[in-house]
């Protein structure tokens, strides 16, 4: 303990050197207006920095590249709550409560409830971090393929389980979204799946073009149907203060989904996005106002903020003491450091002390810069609501084609927003909900992936996935999360009868 906290005192001296505290500043500052639109993200920013790190000390250069990171998922919860547009993943499930909110009018009231969530939430993972990161890289070991396809299966099954409507439409939403996601050139194989045989799904369907077609365009669409009296103007953000009562709400969610998220970051393979989710899906299980969940909870847009931002200190466990990338952004983050001559790993704290520790510290300091630039900002930020309702859809619409065109400038990629803007406007007509399709897709091919691998080692043997004791555990867990609202049902019809 004593240890750790000299080492983390060594990390500060490092981290609040006048060159680096600039860095993280550039870093947090970038990563937040990165965060807030569609079709950069984390990932892209990222690599483009590698050739500015390159003459960079390492300490320095990993500094402002993770400052990108925690920032731009800090900073995609924008237009996640302003237009409903989630352009990093991570940020999907702020969206469910976070838009309604704006919707009624509290723009300012959920804005500062995910700055602080984000904020306490990446402050607890700072804290893992320095506690726990020896002993979690262990546990982080013993996750195998078997493991990881049931962890995933169970962020799927939580949040299909909570389906308000129908358990049907929900599981019905999943397997679509894994089959969006299979779409493509089978790269073990080489075998085109779904492709129908065009050349344009050869890499498959975007992330970005189904969340926000789904999402952001979808509810263009609905405002054009409903008219002008389904969506009145606003003509306030709402106050940014939260009451007493208000605090006391969200505390507990924030500690809960922060730790959850952590955790789920140690894992590689799991990040921000299945943390998010599975916050989410927790406090929704845990709240009494459960129903309300969708509608402008304040606690669903607490948890998810919470967890995505704790989630990302906690995949900088695998890769800093394992040199495993947890994610696609860890991946660049591990290319960028072998580039500068690092070579993450069980070594690393005794060989570079000055990289892993020096990190750690900058991430609180890049918390209390997050929190201090975007508290201030946003009155400013969510005046984009106060704009005239026909503005308002222009700037979504092009919100939404200037983002998937920026990836590939493809046309092909816009004619597939518009397939999966009526997709979701027909899933808002008829019921289906958005959060298991968005998370099949993400899972999809991380399930398949993980599933062959086990498969693989067992040389076809499926009793692999339950002679593990957690995989087998965890899998108990998915098959409860799924037959226990139909129990809770069918014992209330019971009562209703034997009454």
């Amino acid at each position: 303990m004593l240890e750790s906290l000299s080492s983390l005192m060594y990390g500060f001296g490092i981290a609040l050197q006048p060159d680096n505290l600039l860095y993280v500043f550039i870093g947090v500052f970038a990563g937040t207006l990165i965060g807030m639109l569609p079709g950069l993200g984390p990932i892209s920013a990222l690599a483009l920095m590698i050739p500015i790190t390159f003459s960079m000390d390492p300490a320095s250069g990993l500094i402002l590249m993770a400052g990108v990171y925690y920032g731009a998922i800090f900073g995609g919860s924008t237009s996640s709550i302003l237009l409903n547009a989630p352009g990093v993943a991570g940020t999907v499930a702020t969206s469910f409560d976070g838009y309604p909110m704006a919707r009624k009018g509290q723009a300012g009231k959920a804005l500062a409830i995910a700055a602080y969530a984000s904020f306490i939430g990446g402050t607890i993972s700072v804290v893992g971090l320095v506690l726990i990161a020896p002993l979690l890289s262990k546990i982080a070991v013993s996750f195998g393929p078997a493991e990881y396809f049931a962890l995933m299966l169970l962020g799927l099954t939580a949040v299909v389980s909570l389906s308000d409507k129908s358990l049907v439409k929900g599981l019905i939403a999943a397997v679509v979204g894994m089959m969006i996601s299979i779409v493509g050139m089978d790269l073990q194989t080489g075998t085109e799946r779904y492709t129908f045989n065009s050349l344009n799904l050869l890499d498959g369907v975007g992330f970005l073009v189904v969340a926000l077609g789904v999402f952001a365009l979808a509810e263009v669409f609905v405002m054009l149907l409903r008219g002008e009296e389904g969506h009145p103007q606003r003509q306030s953000i709402g106050s940014l203060k939260l009451t007493r009562h208000e605090a006391k709400e969200i505390a507990a969610p924030i500690g809960r989904s922060s730790i959850l998220g952590f955790f789920i970051g140690v894992l590689p393979g799991a990040g921000a996005t299945i943390g998010s989710f599975l916050g989410y899906s927790l406090e929704k299980r845990l709240a009494r106002d459960g129903k309300t969940f969708g509608q402008g909870n304040i606690k669903g847009v607490a948890a998810p903020e919470a967890a995505n931002n704790a989630a990302c200190g906690g995949s900088f466990v695998p890769l800093l003491t394992l040199g495993v990338p947890g994610s696609g952004t860890t991946a660049v983050l591990l290319g960028a450091l072998l580039v500068m001559g690092v070579t993450p790993g069980p070594m690393m704290l005794e060989t570079r002390p000055d990289v892993f520790w020096g990190v750690i510290a900058s991430m609180y300091i890049g918390n209390l810069f997050l929190l201090a630039l975007n508290l201030p900002l946003i009155p400013l930020i969510a005046k984009i609501l106060d704009a005239p309702r026909p503005l308002l859809l222009a700037m979504i619409l092009i919100f939404c084609m200037v983002g998937v065109y920026g990836m590939n400038f493809s046309t092909f990629d816009l004619l597939m927003l518009l397939l999966f803007g009526l997709m979701g406007l027909a899933m808002r007509l008829y019921g289906f909900p958005a959060a298991p399709l968005i998370l099949g897709l993400i899972l999809g091919a991380m399930l398949e992936e993980s599933m062959r691998r086990a498969l693989q080692i067992s040389s076809g043997d499926w009793s692999i996935f339950i002679d593990k004791p957690i995989s087998f555990w965890l899998l108990v867990l998915a098959g409860l999360s799924l037959t226990m609202p139909l129990l809770k049902k069918a014992w209330l019809i019971w009562r209703q009868q034997a009454a």
